[in-house]
């Protein structure tokens, strides 16, 4: 196939913006395939103007939904029900004809999708390897800034760091309740000041990929088009409207994680498809939350990564049994309490690049995180408390110092100050109460 004008038209240096379109032909897409799109959503919508349409299709009126709106009247496939003297072609009311249902319903039973545009899939790789480029670098003062909200040793911020850098894979263990998933989300939330575009669906043979999901995907405010009304779909705007400017993304999954999950899902009734998670992460970070508890043995959940890891790129199976590239331009972060020997063996482990332990922290650790805690909650915090429970609920019990130990005990002293109408306070009783009713000798 050969690569759309779209793609030819993507700037080879600096920042990426999608280019603007200005003829149907950018679009990379067939009239005959639009005119279809255009129909289904009248099928559902019933009336709408043509600026309307532009909306809904994502793409600008003049010079493109003109023309497919001329064509499918031609065709006596719409007609025009109103219209607006002096506003335009943009401001008639569109409906669509008997002719125009059955053409509907054949491209329904095809695909249901009735959405934006998509942008084919040579064009969406391109500009995923172009943002590539323009991560930011952590420096150690920046990674002391974005942690500064948890207690680490310094041993452990300064492995994190290049670990980030790397953009690769990192494989947090360590005992549960230490904070490796608030490691992780820290890493995202530096990931959520920078932006970058990804299209609302992917155009593939013919098939449709959604790829943007408003749960894990955080729209950034677009200079590039106007927030409210159809403005810049009327006149052009200054760029592709079929792409969305989000925050770098951040997505977590844990358990639910299946090894279908990680390729196209493909909907059945609807007859279109929903990107992987892998996906849906390009150009940001992927955490799999307690790795080794999925459904599906981690080593077969490697041996799923391993090309992905290694090449930097991945492939998905279409129904058709096509397979397509797609760039997997992706930190992925692996997080478990588990013992590694228990998951996987030294061969697996030598392909994923950081092994970081987020280990018990220290007694001066502890108390840190303690007063913060306290402060935070509304706890009033005591050093002669704080011995009191170190002796008697931790080294009489030999038990293990948690980092979030002091956020849950805290939480059980508010339980506890609210009931008997008292002041939350650290002292003897309190701490005892607290400490009976949330640790389990196991």
């Amino acid at each position: 196939m050969a690569l759309p004008s779209a793609s030819r038209n993507v700037p080879q240096t600096g920042s990426f913006l999608p280019p603007p379109l200005t003829k149907l032909e950018d679009t990379g897409l067939s009239l005959l395939w639009l005119q279809d799109l255009a129909l289904k959503i009248l099928y559902y919508q019933g009336y709408l103007s043509g600026f309307k349409m532009a909306e809904e299709l994502a793409l600008p009126f003049a010079g493109i939904v003109d023309q497919i709106l001329e064509s499918l009247k031609r065709e006596k496939l719409i007609e025009v029900k109103s219209s607006q003297m002096g506003l335009g072609e943009g401001s008639y009311q569109y409906a669509i004809t008997g002719a125009g249902i059955m053409r509907a319903r054949e491209a329904l039973e095809r695909s249901q999708y009735a959405g934006p545009a998509p942008v084919p899939i040579e064009v969406y790789n391109e500009a995923i390897r172009r943002q590539s480029r323009n991560r930011m670098t952590i420096t150690s003062r920046t990674m002391r800034q974005i942690m500064s909200h948890l207690v680490l040793s310094e041993k452990t911020i300064q492995r994190l760091g290049p670990a980030l850098n790397s953009g690769t894979s990192i494989f947090l263990y360590g005992p549960p309740g230490n904070g490796k998933t608030s490691i992780a989300k820290a890493f995202g939330a530096l990931g959520l000041s920078q932006t970058m575009y990804i299209p609302y669906a992917l155009y593939i043979d013919g098939q449709i990929v959604k790829l943007y999901d408003s749960v894990n995907h955080q729209r950034a405010p677009d200079q590039d088009t106007q927030s409210t009304g159809t403005g810049n779909l009327r006149a052009g705007a200054r760029r592709d409207p079929r792409w969305v400017k989000i925050r770098r993304p951040f997505i977590m999954t844990g358990g639910e994680l299946t090894l279908e999950g990680l390729d196209l899902v493909f909907d059945d009734v609807h007859k279109y498809y929903e990107a992987p998670f892998q996906v849906k992460a390009n150009g940001g970070i992927l955490l799999i939350d307690d790795f080794g508890r999925q459904l599906v043995r981690p080593r077969d959940l490697l041996n799923r990564w391993i090309v992905p890891l290694e090449n930097r790129v991945d492939y998905l199976t279409l129904h058709t049994g096509r397979k397509v590239e797609v760039p997997f331009d992706v930190l992925v972060v692996f997080s478990t309490n588990l013992p590694p020997r228990d998951l996987v063996d030294e061969a697996f482990l030598r392909r994923l690049r950081h092994k970081i332990e987020i280990g018990d922290p220290s007694y001066e650790e502890y108390r840190e995180i303690f007063k913060r805690v306290a402060q935070q909650k509304g706890v009033q915090y005591s050093d002669q408390g704080l011995a009191y429970l170190l002796q008697e609920w931790y080294i009489k019990r030999n038990r293990k110092l948690r980092a979030s130990h002091p956020r849950d005990l805290c939480d059980q002293i508010l339980d506890i100050a609210r009931y008997l109408s008292v002041e939350p306070v650290m002292s003897k009783e309190m701490i005892d109460r607290a400490a009976q009713s949330y640790f389990v000798e196991l």
